[in-house]
C-alpha cells in the first residue's frame, strides 16, 4: 500500500485544472492533458452509486469515464470489471531517497534547475509527446517547483519537471533526445532534481513509469529507485454505448 507522504505528492505535484467530489471520489478535469489528470481516484469510502456520480462529472465535462486504481484496491477493480470498464496502462510509482540520488556531484554544464523552462525545454518535451495540454498541468502546481535541463555534447540533450509536496519531490515529463539517448542523460537530470530536492528538504524523489517501459524502469532499479506501489487506469472503451 502507498503511504500517504507519496500518493499526497504523486496528486498535488500533476494536479487537475478542476476537480469535482462524487462521493468517496474525486474527479480531475484535465483538459486533454492525459489519464492521470482526467481520472476519478478513490479518496474515502465510496458507495457503487458514487461510480455512476463520477462517471456523471466525466460526462459533464466532455471527457471519457476513466477511474485510477491502485493495484491493491480489488474491491474497486472489480466493481468497474463488472461495469465494462477496461483496464490500461498498468504503471508503477517508485521512489529512492534523496541521499541515495546526491552522493556524487553532477559533472558541470550536464544538467540545471531552471525555471520557468526554457523553449529548448519545451520543445523536448512536445517531440516526446507532452504537448501544450501536459506543460499547461505545470502550471498549476502550488508548491515549489522546477525544470531539469540536461545537456550532453555541448547541446540540450534533455527534459524533466520536478515538483515538491512535503517530505517528497515527484519527477515527471521525463524526455531524451532520442540521438542522445543510453548515454546517462537521464540519470544525471534525476540527479540534479534530487540536489534541488534535497536543498528544499525533500528526503524522497518519486516517479510514475508504465510497466511496459522496460529500459527506463531498468535504470531507475540500477539507480536504486524502489517499486513503492503500482496503478492502472480503468476506462469505458472507445465508442461504448
Amino acid at each position: 500500500m502507498i503511504d500517504a507522504a507519496l500518493r499526497e505528492a504523486f496528486q498535488a505535484t500533476w494536479p487537475a485544472a478542476e476537480y469535482a467530489d462524487a462521493g468517496g471520489f474525486r474527479v480531475g478535469c484535465g483538459l486533454g492533458a492525459g489519464g492521470r489528470v482526467s481520472s476519478a481516484w478513490a479518496v474515502g469510502a465510496w458507495r457503487d452509486a458514487d461510480i455512476d456520480e463520477a462517471v456523471a462529472v466525466h460526462e459533464r465535462w466532455g471527457q471519457r469515464p476513466m477511474f485510477g486504481v491502485m493495484d491493491d484496491d480489488e474491491l474497486l477493480a472489480a466493481a468497474l470489471d463488472a461495469r465494462a470498464f477496461v483496464r490500461e496502462t498498468p504503471t508503477v510509482i517508485m521512489a529512492a531517497p534523496v541521499g541515495l540520488l546526491t552522493d556524487r556531484p553532477v559533472p558541470p554544464v550536464t544538467a540545471f534547475a531552471i525555471w520557468p523552462p526554457l523553449a529548448i525545454q519545451r520543445e523536448i518535451w512536445e517531440a516526446g509527446n507532452i504537448g501544450p495540454a501536459r506543460q499547461a498541468v505545470m502550471e498549476h502546481v502550488a508548491g515549489p517547483r522546477t525544470a531539469i535541463l540536461g545537456r550532453m555534447d555541448d547541446r540540450a540533450a534533455g527534459a524533466a519537471f520536478v515538483a515538491l509536496h512535503g517530505p517528497v519531490a515527484m519527477v515527471h515529463a521525463i524526455e531524451t533526445v532520442p540521438a542522445l539517448r543510453r548515454r546517462g542523460v537521464a540519470g544525471w537530470m534525476l540527479r540534479q532534481a534530487a540536489f534541488w530536492a534535497g536543498e528544499r528538504g525533500a528526503d524522497r524523489l518519486g516517479l510514475a513509469v508504465s510497466r511496459a517501459n522496460v529500459s527506463a524502469r531498468a535504470l531507475y532499479d540500477r539507480m536504486g529507485f524502489h517499486e513503492a506501489a503500482g496503478y492502472g487506469y480503468y476506462a469505458r472503451p472507445e465508442g461504448w454505448g
